[in-house]
């Protein structure tokens, strides 16, 4: 057998309904696939069992132990050549393996490969809006969107493939409950496999339901940059502070609109001469401090507005951006200021957010 798909799912039985009905529709059929229960409260076994009769599918259940485990669990339970470890949020486009097969054939047997994520038609506003967030040029960098960069490529979990051998050689996920995948791709590059962006094996990805999932996620990302960077010297690079500096400017923002209410308030009680300078240093300052702000949130509802057809999800997308840019600067600011400057370790710091 050449692969074996591998997904950890948490209390998210319909989602694993579609990811299984998908693989269901692929032209390529080698493959079996790996459903493992990480101790969720609403299981999917119902769900797998519908699929049997389509789909070499093995179902597992286990204590919550998160994400990274889980897909070890998984792995040492396969039978593939190659496993490919996919989220339970994803579905398949019909030709996902069918590219998987070509692109291996013409990259030259890559240890470890991923390809991009896409937003569905049929996802809801709020999910395309994230997805916006997720890939942009103006939130990201554009480093999450698929593009080619050859120098150095990190497959992310959601969509990951990597030779069964040199997964089992690496010992597979660690133990961080937050940026497991991208220790595990740092691990990957380190060590010297040749890790591959295969543009056409994209998945579609729903990412979280509601901004509120949202923040929580992107902030936890922040904390594990710090971790990830503890662990892996070096790999902080520019890109990854920027939501930091985002955040402490929207928050220099606000508090010059503060400032600048305060004089137009004074303005007010006042009179002649007074109130005119009140006024007018009032005006300057909230200039001063909405501007910025306003400039970025236009910028972002009129290219999400261009790429996702619809000024519904052009508006969603600024408040997305915002989301995602200041969970995630806080979240960076947060694991600094408890490991850089309170010195704290990793579990010590953060065992409420990912030890639960």
């Amino acid at each position: 057998m050449k692969y074996s798909v591998i997904v950890p799912v948490y209390n998210r039985p319909d989602e694993c309904d579609e990811l299984l009905d998908s693989l269901c529709r692929q032209t390529v059929k080698d493959f079996e696939v790996v459903i493992v229960e990480d101790g969720s409260q609403v299981p999917c076994e119902d769900v797998v069992q519908k699929y049997a009769d389509r789909l070499d599918v093995h179902y597992y259940s286990k204590p919550n132990s998160g994400p990274g485990q889980t897909r070890n669990y998984g792995v040492e339970r396969a039978q593939g050549e190659y496993v490919l470890i996919l989220d339970s949020d994803v579905v398949l486009p019909n030709g996902y393996m069918a590219a998987i097969e070509t692109e291996l054939a013409e990259q030259e047997f890559p240890e470890a490969f991923g390809g991009p994520d896409r937003a569905h038609e049929s996802f809801t506003s709020v999910q395309k809006a994230i997805n916006y967030g997720m890939t942009s040029f103006f939130t990201t960098g554009g480093i999450r969107g698929g593009k080619a960069k050859l120098d150095k490529f990190f497959p992310r979990s959601f969509n990951m493939g990597i030779r069964r051998d040199v997964y089992t050689q690496l010992g597979g996920f660690s133990k961080m409950r937050f940026g497991e995948d991208v220790d595990f791709s740092y691990r990957l590059v380190e060590s010297g496999a040749r890790c591959r962006l295969f543009p056409s094996a994209w998945v579609y990805h729903k990412r979280r339901a509601n901004f509120r999932q949202f923040f929580k996620q992107v902030h936890n990302s922040g904390i594990a940059r710090i971790n990830l960077t503890k662990r892996h010297p070096g790999t902080l690079k520019l890109v990854h502070m920027l939501p930091a500096a985002f955040t402490i400017g929207v928050a220099l923002c606000l508090f010059v609109c503060l400032e600048a209410a305060m004089f137009l308030l004074k303005g007010a009680v006042s009179e002649g001469m007074v109130a005119t300078e009140m006024h007018a240093m009032g005006m300057l300052l909230l200039v001063i401090g909405v501007a910025p702000l306003k400039l970025y949130s236009l910028i972002i509802f009129f290219d999400s507005t261009i790429r996702n057809r619809s000024l519904w999800v052009g508006f969603l997308s600024v408040i997305a951006a915002f989301v995602q840019l200041v969970g995630y600067g806080t979240g960076f600011l947060r694991c600094w200021w408890q490991r850089s400057v309170l010195g704290r370790d990793e579990f010590e710091a953060f065992k409420k957010n990912f030890y639960k």
